[in-house]
């Protein structure tokens, strides 16, 4: 068995903004010369989560509204009074997303299904430059 790290860089707008990181994960696997494991992906930071979607039109108008609904902007929330940042929604989307995500590959390919990507979600009230941590487990 052999391990390989490596880092994915993402730019991204803040306020839920998903970015489709399926090609990044792929073209790191490839680099890495492994055919069969998995890819253990991890976003550090507490304002950001990786999820797999059908990264579509609609999914992508979707997610955000599902999340107004679930921890609003607009709501007063305890962090914000203690550090006045304004993003304790962000790190309740996040804490709700999960900040990591396990694929399996074969053959020299993700195991996705179909319609199923590997989704960067940035759910923090400013752009950022996120990076995620990826290790490959596998031969």
């Amino acid at each position: 068995m052999k391990i390989s790290t490596r880092t994915i860089a993402v730019s991204t707008r803040g306020d839920c903004d998903s970015v489709d990181i399926t090609p990044q994960v792929a073209d790191e696997m490839g680099k890495s010369g492994m055919k069969n494991g998995i890819a253990v992906l991890f976003v550090p930071g507490s304002t950001a989560g990786l999820t797999t979607i059908e990264y579509e039109p609609g999914l992508l108008a979707d997610l955000p509204e599902a999340f107004e609904r679930v921890a609003p902007t607009d709501k007063s929330y305890h962090h914000d009074q203690r550090w006045g940042d304004g993003n304790g929604h962000a790190h309740i989307r996040a804490a709700l997303i999960g900040p990591s995500l396990t694929v399996p590959f074969s053959d020299g390919r993700l195991l996705l299904g179909t319609w199923q990507q590997i989704v960067l979600l940035d759910f923090d009230n400013r752009p950022r430059q996120r990076k995620i941590a990826m290790q490959l487990l596998g031969e």
